[in-house]
């Protein structure tokens, strides 16, 4: 059952590659929260910005990094699908629980019900691990219509969705036209209350990597009956979590897991790093949050 937090985990580069210590020293630290698990190969991950080999690799280490009682989902998806085929079937062998697969959206006008349905079937059909629907508009201009997400949660080795789209109606959809063992997460933390209060798990949301104990809280606290406590936190999460998503991005994201102790450092290109002002926006916000001194 997928329930809880999961932060997409950064890639860490320096001089533009990989730097798995530093990989190391985040999940090190992220290991003594009560995070759910992790997703390796996220959108936050720089995924599209990773080879094949460096692909495997990512997931080879966050594997061997996190603690055994941590669930790793992979991100796998492409707009071709033996790679995404293949990467699965990699993934499962390198240790990771589930695969989340993004919908395929080079020729987004054509990926309607039957395209998708069809697609998300055949991948099921032909992996080791459970698959994990990916619904991300912003980036891929697809969304997956309710209707589609009913007809794939028939399947036995599709396990659920993240839904990275804030509209709380299209979460209402994918809980209500599914069954239980069917998994709804949020992909943001902006609602993971508003998620909760209808039906959704979880979330994958990119400010765990920043702030995890608060992003569990928000549920910890929802789930012991202290709804006030619970929506009172998730409304001070709403505006450090769009500046490190909608707002500066990866960038933001890894600048502000530097303030926090993390190592966040530069995101590969053609991404940028923060100028000096955006870097002091960004750290003067989180400085009124109260969450961590700087």
């Amino acid at each position: 059952m997928l329930k809880g937090i999961y932060p997409p985990i950064t890639t860490p580069f320096i001089n533009g590659e990989i730097s798995f210590e530093k990989l190391k020293f985040n999940i090190d630290k992220l290991n003594e929260t009560n995070l759910s698990g992790y997703v390796a190969l996220g959108s936050n991950g720089e995924s599209a910005f990773l080879t094949f080999d460096e692909k495997v690799a990512f997931i080879s280490k966050v594997k061997e990094f996190s603690s055994p009682d941590k669930t790793l989902i992979a991100g796998t998806g492409s707009d071709s699908i033996k790679d995404t085929i293949r990467l699965s079937n990699i993934a499962a062998d390198e240790g990771a629980d589930y695969v989340l697969v993004l919908t395929p959206s080079f020729y987004k006008n054509e990926m309607k019900h039957d395209q998708l349905l069809s697609y998300f079937q055949a991948i099921a059909d032909s992996i080791k691990v459970p698959l994990i629907i990916y619904n991300v508009p912003k980036f891929t201009n697809v969304t997956i219509e309710p209707e589609t997400v009913a007809a794939l949660a028939q399947h036995k080795n599709i396990a659920g969705i993240k839904s990275s789209s804030e509209v709380i109606t299209q979460i209402i959809e994918y809980v209500s036209m599914t069954e239980n063992n069917f998994d709804v997460l949020v992909g943001t933390a902006s609602i993971i209350y508003s998620g909760l209060c209808v039906g959704a798990k979880g979330g994958i949301v990119a400010l765990a990597n920043v702030l995890p104990k608060q992003c569990i809280d928000v549920i910890e606290l929802y789930n012991k009956g202290k709804l006030g406590d619970s929506l009172a936190l998730q409304n001070k999460l709403v505006q450090l979590n769009r500046a490190v998503t909608s707002v500066y991005g990866v960038a933001g994201l890894k600048a502000a897991m530097d303030m926090a102790g993390y190592f966040g450092g530069e995101p590969r290109l053609p991404l940028k790093k923060l100028n000096e002002n955006q870097f002091n926006q960004l750290r003067n916000l989180f400085v009124s949050s109260g969450f961590f001194d700087l």
